[in-house]
């Protein structure tokens, strides 16, 4: 009787699009509660601080810094796993095929802040939020691909995954360079021990994850410290993690990438969607979206993503430099390429980065971010519908 009921739950998880179908809900929700009744409990939660530890010693910060700061460094950690793996033995080792979406990443990062530059260069306060545009997310552009099936050719899947993992690379250079505080150097060296500490862990083929965990956390607290944004632990974390390319079932990467798989996709992810997609539309008019910041989002999301991402992409095949995808057409791949401006989850997250000192810009970004990718999976959606072949 139980597995009776539970078989259309566990065939949902199973398919590619469920992550990206339970990040909309999430995001729905937010949307929802934030503009109905429950509006004051939902923001005043969110700002409400949780002591984890005893007094003098532990960590307070709000629910939502614990969601952005904390959960999103597992994030990191999980992205920067995939990222090692796809560089060592996944479609990013072999350079011939790296190299289209290498090139389609750097035009899709690169146009859409160019965009955005052009909308607020008069405005020094709103100009920092250059980079938010510039990410693509991959459970939602993954997940409204897949809902295409077999239409859309797996080329484009691997060309798709691919960009948005290179993307989320460039998102982390941008974070740690660009959108970190002041550096406290005793603290830079504490990070940097840590890191001696893991990097010896790896040389000693130490396979039992629970010594870089302990280490890890007291990197993410030296991180934090440092003025650094926090999420960078994770990514030092899992470049330090030991892969064995020569039997898989012997590495940890692997391990830890398969284990934490089902938790981001169907735990941070939408938990972070939750708490970062709330926002009042009381108010909201059209006006609202010609404001710089939202305008430049998405103007920078719609427009400048497929242009950046096409275009490049175009020129580097015409010029020999790259090879198109097998089985895709140009009208295809164009679809694909406006996919990649469903910013979202990285845009939020650089939007709450750049303007962590002005936070009345917030709502703007929010607006602009969701416009953006709704209107990024309209017009990608549909275009593959009638591009690919049945």
């Amino acid at each position: 009787m139980i597995q009776h009921i539970t078989k259309p739950f566990k065939y949902f998880f199973k398919l590619e699009a469920a992550s990206g179908l339970i990040l909309l809900f999430a995001a729905i929700f937010a949307l929802i509660i934030s503009n109905g009744s429950f509006s004051d409990l939902y923001f005043s939660t969110l700002d409400k601080y949780i002591l984890i530890g005893i007094k003098g010693f532990g960590l307070k910060l709000s629910v939502l810094h614990w969601i952005n700061d904390v959960l999103m460094a597992i994030f990191f950690f999980f992205v920067s796993l995939e990222i090692k793996r796809e560089f060592l033995q996944g479609e990013l080792s072999n350079p011939k095929q790296a190299l289209l979406p290498i090139i389609g990443a750097v035009g899709g990062m690169a146009i859409p802040a160019l965009f955005y530059i052009v909308v607020n260069y008069s405005n020094s306060a709103t100009l920092n939020g250059w980079a938010i545009p510039s990410a693509t997310d991959i459970a939602f552009s993954l997940g409204v691909l897949s809902l295409l099936g077999k239409r859309v050719p797996v080329s484009l899947k691997v060309f798709l995954t691919a960009l948005a993992i290179i993307d989320d690379l460039g998102a982390i250079v941008i974070i740690a360079f660009f959108y970190s505080g002041n550096i406290e150097i005793k603290y830079l060296i504490l990070m940097l021990v840590s890191l001696l500490v893991l990097i010896g862990l790896n040389k000693f083929k130490i396979k039992n994850f629970l010594p870089y965990l302990i280490v890890g956390i007291f990197l993410w607290d030296f991180t934090h410290q440092s003025g650094i944004h926090a999420t960078i632990a994770g990514v030092i974390l899992a470049l330090t993690i030991p892969h064995n390319i020569k039997n898989n079932k012997e590495s940890l990467l692997l391990k830890l990438e398969h284990g934490l798989s089902p938790y981001v996709a169907f735990g941070i992810m939408p938990i972070f969607a939750f708490a970062n997609a709330g926002v009042s539309l009381e108010g909201l008019t059209l006006q609202t979206l010609l404001n710089p910041v939202p305008l430049g989002i998405v103007l920078g999301l719609f427009f400048g993503k497929q242009i950046g991402v096409f275009a490049l992409s175009y020129i580097s095949v015409k010029l020999k430099l790259a090879e198109m995808p097998n089985n895709s057409s140009w009208p295809a791949f164009y679809a694909v390429s406006i996919l990649t401006g469903i910013g979202f989850t990285m845009s939020l997250f650089v939007g709450n980065l750049a303007f962590a000192n002005n936070l009345e810009y917030m709502d703007g970004v929010k607006i602009g971010v969701l416009t953006g990718s709704l209107l990024s999976t309209l017009f990608g959606y549909f275009l593959l519908l009638i591009f690919s072949k049945k």
